[in-house]
């Protein structure tokens, strides 16, 4: 450990109860609402700025009035226009040539759909303006977006930087000063606070990059680490000349195997294309905080709280613990839901060197699931860190940010309400943090009350009815072998060509098309009830009937019906199921402007009812060509939902796959000879661990062959993957033994391509040659690029043309001008083979 000069503005004390994070899209998703409506050109550029602004001040108000200290840095200014890592990438100006001035800027989309204004927001002069920061989220009419994967192992998406060895880093934009300064002195005269910065880890931020387009062969972008510290540097200075006491740096790589090189691998190795391959990931982190923590004269820096949430720190891989506690940041905040409870007293485990200096905050409220907290046992824990861990002080935290659950259960009135005593959002989840910290500093006379109520709501849940259905629990214990097989590919496929008579290169949609203003208007009319279950139908129906023309007017080959039912993919199945429940205002960001309702999975699941078959049948009876019958698979329906935590998850998906099992039956014999069963999450669920692994790819395998093996050998079943690195689990999408598999590609540019072909896969793939989370149309020539480098990998006779994902979000004319294009494409590549 480096001596620390003690720099010269007072240092203060981390604040006793804290959180990582809060939800940022508003109560009403009132971020959401001022984005599209900025990008439609509909409202201005003072109009977004105006509504961020109230969003960021209301929520800091809120956390103070439910318990956080107003004046110490408690209260988490975790705000983003739109993705924490985008933010990260404008505040160093770290935009990749093809972005930077130079070339022309043109609307995000073409005329005639949502594009971008061209207008800036009001602020100072900054490297990367409004217009090039939303160009980067969501692409130009020229230049496509940077990549969307999902944020560690949860349902969030961030966009991944492009760095290479020219890419501009500095201290480009001031926004998070500005927004520091903002709630420490506002405008409206309101109540100041002093808030705690929030940002992505100079580390983790790299760790998460790819090499920038033309960056030499093996490059790393781990190299750029003195200039991006050097930036941090910069911004640490400008937080502590506005007041800032403290700063968080969210560092969950550190938690990780799959990101970057092993902690303890030999520095210049290298562990594959773009991971680091001249440092360790353990010295980059010495070496940033050495360099973050340094005094520089003149200058001064907030205390820094590094935060490693989703997992373990202290693992057989490389104690973290020990790393971090060995630099000079004055605080660490430690996952203890995901990662592993402390040891027993008397014990050395915690004997880590310099942990004495450090406050460790100490996340025992799990950020990440909605049930409810048991108050004892966390107080328990909390003492038992005192005693043991020999931290300089122990504070209570949140195990994550709470960006990753609902408002408020006060804000769902029609929720059960013994379901609802056992729930806690984000703000019942503060106010556990604020509960724990005054038990553990006054003792627990003091929190007894509610100490008591949790208890009482934890056994209400386990004896509720319908949490254990004995029928439910019975036919899985009956399972077999067979249950989880079908009959050989080779069978299969020869079946399948006979009854299908499909083209080479087969053409179709992920499912999904656009969700018409009209279908929103009408589906919230039925559910109010304004509107008839027969009108609503007849509705639905004429919907339906409408995509099978388009589709059949642009030549696909295989259709969809374009689910104009479904208000989500998960959330339709969780209403129909029994053991969920639905909220009203339960909203939680996925990416950018778009938010989800997970559902919440609470008792033993079964399928009451048929779910597609009457939808499907109607699309088949309107066409002589294939029609997907489309369901959601159990371990995405479990990643999109909050999971009960009273039974190991492989159980909860095997009980959800016999539901959809006898869903797939009921289709095949209804004569739908194609049925899709997405699993868009299975990488999402991948434990970060890399000793969990393993028996996770088990259970989450064997859930979906559970749902598809009673299918006949001339059904085709087929499979989607969306949004994550895939190259992790290619043995897995194997297992699946899916006749064909549909993956997004298009962003990534075909990156999974040549790992398939190397695994030797020899079954349907669809690799997706439209970034439908783009308003971008793409061209003929672009998509018939990306078919060729498919081809040139695979079979083509096992190659399948479809977009990358479900068409909801998108509207009807770049809809159809991109099916056309994919179409046209298709055509082309297929007729030179």
């Amino acid at each position: 450990m480096t001596d620390n000069t003690v720099p010269a503005a007072p240092r203060a004390d981390f604040p006793r109860a804290t959180v990582l994070g809060y939800p940022r899209i508003g109560r009403r998703r009132e971020l959401k609402r001022a984005l599209e409506s900025y990008w439609a050109g509909t409202t201005t550029a003072d109009d977004l700025e105006r509504t961020s602004r109230d969003l960021r001040l209301t929520t800091v108000r809120r956390l103070v009035d439910l318990g956080l200290d107003p004046g110490t840095g408690a209260v988490p200014n975790s705000f983003s226009l739109y993705d924490q890592v985008l933010d990260v990438t404008a505040t160093l100006g770290a935009v990749p040539a093809r972005f930077r001035p130079g070339r022309e800027e043109r609307p995000v989309a073409p005329a005639g759909t949502e594009r971008g204004t061209g207008k800036h927001l009001a602020e100072p002069p900054s490297e990367v303006s409004t217009e090039t920061y939303f160009a980067l989220a969501r692409g130009t009419a020229e230049q496509p977006p940077l990549e969307l994967t999902k944020w560690f192992d949860t349902n969030y998406h961030y966009l991944v930087p492009e760095i290479g060895p020219d890419t501009p880093i500095r201290f480009a934009d001031d926004r998070i000063v500005r927004e520091f300064a903002e709630a420490a002195d506002p405008s409206d005269g309101g109540t100041p606070v002093v808030t705690r910065p929030v940002i992505v880890g100079p580390v983790t931020y790299l760790l998460l990059s790819k090499p920038e387009d033309g960056a030499p062969e093996g490059f790393s972008p781990l190299r750029r680490l003195d200039d991006v510290v050097a930036a941090y540097r910069e911004l640490l200075a400008a937080l502590a000349a506005a007041g800032a006491p403290w700063v968080q740096l969210d560092e969950p790589a550190l938690v990780s195997d799959l990101i970057g090189a092993p902690f303890d691998a030999t520095p210049g190795s290298t562990d594959g294309p773009g991971r680091p391959d001249t440092t360790t990931v353990s010295d980059a982190v010495r070496r940033a905080y050495a360099a973050l923590t340094a005094p520089s004269p003149g200058t001064d820096r907030p205390q820094i709280l590094v935060a490693a949430p989703f997992g373990e720190l202290r693992r057989a891989s490389g104690d973290r613990l020990a790393l971090l506690a060995g630099t000079d940041v004055e605080a660490i905040a430690l996952d203890l839901v995901r990662g592993a409870t402390p040891p027993t007293e008397g014990t050395a485990a915690w004997n880590v060197p310099g942990l004495a200096s450090k406050t460790l905050v100490a996340g025992v409220i799990d950020g990440h699931n909605i049930w409810r907290a048991d108050l004892t046992s966390r107080l328990d824990l909390l003492e038992s860190l005192r005693r043991t861990t020999g931290a300089r002080t122990v504070t209570v935290g949140t195990s994550t940010s709470l960006l990753h659950v609902p408002h408020d259960v006060d804000d769902e009135p029609r929720l059960d309400p013994a379901l609802a005593g056992w729930l806690a959002f984000a703000d019942q989840k503060v106010g556990e943090v604020v509960t724990l910290a005054r038990g553990l500093d006054a003792g627990r006379p003091e929190v007894q009350e509610q100490l008591d109520a949790a208890t009482a709501a934890r056994t209400g849940r386990a004896g509720a009815a319908g949490v254990v259905v004995p029928e439910v629990r019975e036919r899985l214990a009956g399972l077999t072998d067979a249950d989880f097989t079908r009959a050989p590919y080779t069978d299969r496929a020869a079946a399948q060509r006979t009854r299908l008579s499909l083209p080479p290169l087969p053409t179709t949609t992920i499912g999904s098309f656009p969700q018409t203003t009209e279908i929103r208007t009408a589906r919230a009319a039925w559910t109010r009830g304004d509107l008839t279950d027969a009108d609503y139908e007849a509705r639905i129906r004429q919907e339906v009937a409408s995509v099978v023309a388009l589709q059949e007017e642009l030549g696909l080959d295989v259709l969809v019906h374009g689910e104009p039912e479904r208000n989500d993919m998960v959330q339709y199945f969780a209403e129909r199921l029994a053991g969920f429940t639905t909220t009203v205002n339960g909203w939680v960001q996925s990416y950018g402007s778009r938010c989800v309702r997970p559902p919440i999975l609470w008792g033993d699941v079964s399928r009451p009812e048929p779910i597609t078959v009457p939808w499907a049948t109607y699309a088949a009876s309107l066409t002589d060509k294939p029609v997907k019958g489309m369901l959601t698979g159990p371990v995405t329906i479990l990643a999109w939902s909050f999971v009960r935590d009273d039974q190991p998850l492989a159980d909860t998906a095997n009980q959800v796959a016999l539901a959809l099992r006898d869903e797939v039956t009921d289709l095949e014999g209804a004569g739908i000879g194609i049925v899709q069963v997405d699993e868009a999450a299975l990488r999402e669920l991948l434990p970060l661990d890399a000793a969990a692994q393993p028996a996770y790819l088990d259970w989450s395998v064997r859930s979906f062959r559970l749902t598809t093996s009673g299918a006949a050998p001339a059904t085709q079943i087929h499979t989607h993957l969306c949004y994550s690195e895939f190259g992790d689990i290619v043995g897995a999408i194997d297992d699946l033994d899916a006749d064909v598999t549909s993956v997004e590609a298009a962003r990534s540019r075909m990156e999974i391509v040549p790992g398939l072909a190397s695994a030797g896969y020899a079954r349907g793939i669809g690799p997706g040659v439209w970034d439908i989370h783009s308003p971008r149309v793409p061209s003929g020539g672009e998509v018939s690029d990306l078919l060729k480098l498919a081809v040139a990998e695979i079979d083509p006779r096992l190659v399948w043309v479809n977009p990358d994902c479900g068409l909801k979000t998108r509207g009807y004319d770049e809809t159809r001008a991109s099916l056309a294009n994919l179409v046209a494409a298709a055509r082309e590549v297929r007729g030179s083979l």
